[in-house]
């Protein structure tokens, strides 16, 4: 069963002083945090968005070079400014439309202010086994007279050797690594709040990731759910699944029904795993598991297809035909935590079927095969739904952009030129915490 505790592991929760939150003028500043604002639930793709959670490229796009890109997961450099200027014209266009905008970077300092946070953040911060006992007793020793500020920007950016403080005993360590080494590696991907948590309905479930690269994202998420006001008393965080599963392959078709993804992130014991906790909280009732291919293109369910409308996706050509999915139901002969496993089956049948229509709405990326992979690539799929029928996407793809239009979805495009460097679309940019329920909606 999922546990309802918010505090990480091995940690004691208690509440923080409140954050200004601010973002390009996407949200209001604000000092303290009020029941006005949305409990955080999310019971479906496309229900109306009222808050949302993002990360602002920051210094830690600065740290990637061609000679660690690849290993920290991106396909080139950046240009940071201008993935700065993208993602605020991301997040100007979720505020108009009355999104609310939490800054992880905000958000994680807020929760740092607490001693016990900012004890956990040290901890997630030094690598005894990487830095030596030395080495890594005077980083602990410094980070922990730092201000919420300086932790957190080591926390989300890294640090080289040659900007750890001085050390008064020599350590081999130090001397043996180049001065531009990372000490404390830096986090590229939390550009991409998808992954690293997700909002099943009053749960949040923080992801266990699979790539080396992301792994300390986990202990942020951790930190977050645990000591930051807004969330104390309101959303119940359970913590990171042993087996590897990412928010990127989650997706919420209708209230109590999940496709997981499982491929290159996503392991099938980590989405077994996620189904049983789901069905023992009551959160949900059938769980589907496809397959996908484990390759770059395809890290995560979302790459594939994503939801634009209460009974619409738009989806890679090619896996129309091909994708299927396994139905994960509890046992009820047994009891809410065994699983009944059925299929394979077509993956839009399973779905329809399990979300009691009679059809899924499939609009197609592109209108040609190289032109569907192209904005497949490109993240055509990827798409962050704002309402039904309304939703965001890269204005690069012009076809796919095209063809939602003419299926009557309004497309509310934004640049992505810099921001999809590390592969991801709108949807992966964004963690939902809070939309609005289905029900009355036509």
């Amino acid at each position: 069963m999922l546990s309802t505790d918010t505090t990480p592991r091995g940690l004691v929760s208690s509440p923080a002083p409140g954050l200004p939150t601010h973002y390009a003028g996407a949200v209001t500043s604000k000092t303290s945090y009020s029941s006005q604002e949305p409990n955080p639930r999310v019971d479906t793709e496309v229900g109306p968005l009222r808050t949302v959670l993002l990360h602002r490229p920051g210094n830690e796009l600065k740290r990637l070079t061609p000679r660690n890109n690849d290993q920290l997961l991106f396909d080139s450099i950046p240009w940071v400014d201008r993935a700065q200027e993208e993602h605020d014209a991301f997040a100007e266009v979720l505020g108009s439309r009355g999104v609310e905008v939490l800054l992880l970077s905000d958000v994680l300092r807020g929760a740092l202010d607490d001693p016990r946070a900012h004890a956990a953040g040290v901890h997630a911060a030094v690598d005894s086994k990487r830095l030596g006992t030395d080495l890594a007793d005077s980083l602990r020793s410094h980070l922990s007279g730092v201000d919420s500020t300086t932790l957190a920007e080591v926390l989300m950016s890294g640090a080289t050797f040659e900007e750890l403080p001085a050390a008064e005993t020599p350590s081999l360590v130090r001397k043996m690594h180049h001065p531009h080494d990372f000490a404390v590696a830096p986090l590229p991907n939390l550009l991409f709040t998808r992954d690293s948590s997700v909002w099943i309905g009053d749960r949040v479930a923080i992801s266990s990731l699979a790539m080396p690269a992301r792994e300390r994202e986990t202990a942020l998420l951790d930190l977050i759910y645990a000591y930051h006001p807004r969330f104390q008393g309101s959303g119940r965080a359970y913590g990171a699944h042993s087996a590897p599963i990412e928010g990127g392959d989650v997706l919420l078709l209708a209230p109590g029904v999940l496709a997981v993804g499982v491929g290159e992130r996503t392991s099938a014991a980590g989405a077994e795993s996620l189904a049983r906790s789901v069905f023992a909280d009551d959160i949900a009732h059938t769980v589907l598991v496809v397959p996908i291919a484990q390759s770059r293109a395809t890290m995560h369910l979302d790459t594939v297809c994503t939801m634009v409308d209460k009974d619409a996706v738009v989806m890679y050509p090619l896996a129309r035909e091909s994708l299927v999915a396994y139905t994960l139901r509890p046992d009820e002969h047994i009891g809410k935590e065994s699983v009944r496993v059925d299929g394979p089956a077509p993956f839009l049948t399973a779905a329809a079927e399990a979300m009691g229509i009679d059809r899924l709405r499939v609009i197609d990326t592109g209108l040609d095969p190289v032109t569907a992979e192209r904005e497949q690539w490109d993240d055509g799929n990827n798409t962050l739904a704002l309402a039904p029928g309304v939703v965001v996407g890269y204005e690069r793809n012009v076809e796919t952009n095209a063809r939602l239009i003419d299926a009557g979805i309004e497309v509310l495009p934004i640049a992505g030129s810099e921001l999809g460097s590390g592969r991801g679309g709108p949807r992966c940019m964004s963690c939902p915490v809070s939309r609005d329920s289905m029900a009355g909606l036509s």
